[in-house]
């Protein structure tokens, strides 16, 4: 079987320790070398993930003829300028979320993909993959629930590091380019449209200058979807999708774990007696296995990518336009 050579840029934690351990384990895809600023970093990784290469420059990873796309987890202002330079190079992108640090970026970066047509890229959105979500919006779509009125969502950890990059509000730190992120694109996904307005409410921390709590209200022409995310509260993570006829709740929505089952509750108020509300539980599967295996398969079978450049333009968007609501205090049109 055919499978897509990968090359990781940066030794970032979330690469190590989560991505490529899991596209070492997906079906289509391997990693065949890791890149970093520092070589020793770079072979330290490669030894510890039995990666065949080290590169101690991205450049000299992107000049490597054996690997044929670039996973790029690096902070987030880093992530247009490494994933043109990774087109420019000839090798297919797939980008850690969120794509850019505005639309401005994220439109370069269509501009970009739209001078190497032969070419996928990709923003790294993992949940999107997981059977969890791909049956609650089956179920959504085939009115398990009735008529889809609204979402809320809550996603939360807490650091306050300062030396960590999701506290620098100069390179893309906050908690909403962080994960607010995932609040917006589930209500995109669920929803199937675009919202007509919104509304943010942020608290800046004195030091950081990041938003350390957003809360979000978004109008789908009378729907709504409303969200709090944070970088400084207890860890927890719930999604709820609310219709006339019932219930979706997701337990663990984003970071499903890669070891054990997952599971949502499905309510249906005008179900029998003691089918009104029942437990769905999944296989255990990686998340982020399975998003390797659906960018390998655009690039195998060259198809469109399961989110595209415009997706992620569409959810760079309204995020930018809730943190201006945030400051003006208004409604803003999304």
């Amino acid at each position: 079987m055919e499978r897509i050579r990968f090359g990781v840029l940066s030794t970032a934690k979330i690469g190590r320790t989560k991505v490529i351990p899991a596209i070492q384990s997906s079906e289509l895809c391997r990693v065949t070398a890791i890149g970093s600023r520092d070589e020793a970093a770079a072979r330290a990784a490669a030894d510890a993930l039995s990666i065949p290469k080290a590169y101690g420059s991205y450049e000299a990873l992107l000049a490597d003829p054996d690997i044929d796309a670039v996973y790029i987890p690096l902070p987030n202002h880093l992530h247009v300028p490494w994933a043109v330079k990774s087109l420019e190079a000839g090798k297919h992108v797939l980008c850690e979320k969120p794509i850019g640090l505005n639309t401005v970026e994220a439109n370069a970066l269509i501009n970009a993909e739209g001078r190497y047509p032969d070419l996928k890229i990709m923003e790294a959105f993992m949940y999107r993959h997981h059977p969890q979500w791909i049956e609650a919006k089956r179920l959504v779509d085939e009115g398990a629930i009735g008529e889809l009125r609204t979402i809320q969502s809550f996603f939360s950890y807490f650091n306050d590091d300062p030396a960590n990059i999701r506290n620098k509000a100069d390179i893309g730190g906050g908690a909403m380019m962080d994960i607010g992120c995932y609040n917006i694109s589930l209500s995109r996904f669920i929803f199937n449209a675009e919202p007509a307005r919104g509304i943010g409410f942020m608290d800046r921390d004195p030091d950081f200058g990041t938003d350390r709590l957003f809360s979000g209200m978004l109008e789908f022409r009378g729907r709504i979807s409303s969200f709090t995310c944070s970088t400084q509260l207890a860890d927890h993570q719930r999604v709820n999708i609310f219709g006339t006829e019932g219930r979706i709740e997701i337990l663990i929505p984003f970071n499903a774990p890669p070891d054990r089952p997952c599971a949502i509750i499905l309510q249906r108020d005008h179900a029998p007696d003691g089918e009104k509300l029942r437990t769905i539980t999944f296989d255990t599967c990686d998340q982020y296995s399975l998003q390797a295996d659906a960018f390998a398969r655009a690039i195998l079978d060259d198809t469109r990518p399961p989110a595209t450049l415009n997706d992620a333009y569409a959810n760079m968007q309204v995020l930018e336009r809730l943190i201006k609501s945030a400051g003006d205090g208004t409604w803003v049109r999304c």
